[in-house]
């Protein structure tokens, strides 16, 4: 159990700091250096507690303080103020190489690590196998750490965080190094550890992996906590916060490419529609071009982030090749969407060469429709993309 109360933690940032000087002239500014310095409030007034079992995921925007919170729960870094009750050994994963020594091998690191985390040498050697083989690296288990590369230091740094029995199980972004499929073992492990009965703290900027994984939420911006409750409350509230479910209109704010042609205007023909509904998605181009050279893609995301549909006019046979286009309109005759907010990105090509890249630039939300002719709409948990089909029972 933790217990954390009025956490702040601030910084001091000495604006007099200049890089890349000669000896004399830092000799120079000691001498007549001042004592301005500013004040950073990475931390101020955090408050929550966490019970045994919970799995709880914390999000936020870069530099909004989750990794300085999560220093602070795991004693590498102390609070300025504030008090933190904990019950239970802690085990946390914020860095590659952390708990590491580079000379060790990778058996000496194991017990080393276990030391660390206020694991008895009887109890690692209990666990010793189940790490080496969830690791993968029993192969290079006498090798010095220096040699492993920074994914194998990350499996073996999981293992053993993940398989020693503390109560309280720390994991940072770290988890982002790995390959698709270590984060999809690290997440079964993860879910196994939370049924077990033990406590999760997990930050991550994956809101598919925090719905998967976490019950409950804690949102960080600008060194406080903006919102906590369900996983899907706070979920929200940080797509909110990016504003990618406030884009009633076209909102390219993250436009990438050299930009010869782009889209000056993306539109839909209802913000709100119904499953089973059509939808036509009608892109406005710079300039007219020749057909024969212009493509484009575009995708729909669900509010989490989670690709669900994806629709290019390489898909489709073209009519008239030689004719000059000035706007390209997809018309999806049957919408096959769940209920929730969704976004698009695109991208244009011209003559095969990407032009104009701009993610989440327009939103629409998807209501319950005539879908299927005996409606009882599918749990949103349960799929995102909705299919047509025939039964037979004999």
């Amino acid at each position: 159990m933790l217990e954390i109360k009025e956490l702040s933690k601030k910084f001091q940032i000495n604006s007099n700091i200049k890089p890349y000087l000669s000896l004399r002239e830092n000799l120079f500014a000691f001498l007549k250096r001042s004592s301005r310095t500013e004040e950073f409030w990475a931390l101020k007034d955090i408050n929550f507690d966490v019970m045994p079992g919970d799995t709880i995921g914390i999000v936020g925007k870069n530099g909004a303080g989750k990794s300085t919170l999560l220093k602070i729960l795991s004693k590498i870094t102390p609070p300025t103020s504030g008090k933190i009750i904990c019950r239970g050994r802690i085990a946390s994963l914020l860095e590659v190489g952390t708990g590491f020594h580079p000379e060790l091998n990778g058996r000496e690191n194991i017990f080393m690590n276990g030391s660390i985390l206020g694991m008895r040498r009887a109890e690692i050697l209990k666990n010793f196998d189940a790490i080496v083989d969830f690791s993968g690296v029993e192969k290079f288990i006498d090798t010095p750490l220096k040699h492993y590369s920074s994914g194998m230091q990350l499996r073996l740094a999981f293992a053993v965080a993940a398989f020693l029995e503390n109560e309280i199980l720390i994991i940072d972004e770290v988890l982002a190094v790995g390959d698709a499929e270590f984060q999809k073992k690290c997440m079964g492990k993860m879910g196994e550890v939370s049924k077990s009965g033990r406590t999760i703290l997990f930050v991550s900027h994956n809101m598919s992996a925090i719905a998967q994984l976490c019950k409950t939420g804690l949102l960080l911006a600008n060194g406080g906590v903006k919102k906590s409750g369900t996983t899907n409350e706070v979920i929200t509230e940080y797509i909110n916060l990016n504003n990618l479910n406030n884009s009633k209109n076209f909102n390219p704010a993250k436009r990438l490419g050299p930009g010869l042609i782009t889209i000056t205007n993306l539109l839909i023909n209802k913000m709100q529609l119904q499953a089973g509904e059509k939808m036509t998605v009608e892109f406005i181009l710079s300039k007219a071009v020749p057909l024969n050279k212009i493509n484009l893609d575009f995708r729909i995301d669900n509010n989490i982030g989670e690709k669900c549909l994806w629709i290019s006019d390489k898909l489709s046979e073209r009519e008239h090749a030689t004719s000059t286009v000035n706007k390209i309109v997809f018309e999806i005759p049957k919408l096959n969407l769940n209920v929730g907010y969704y976004n698009i990105t695109y991208c244009l090509f011209l003559d095969q060469e990407a032009q104009d890249l701009a993610e989440n630039c327009l939103s629409f939300e998807v209501l319950e429709g005539a879908f299927y002719p005996n409606w009882k709409f599918p749990p949103s948990e349960q799929a995102n993309v909705l299919v047509e089909f025939k039964i037979r029972y004999e």
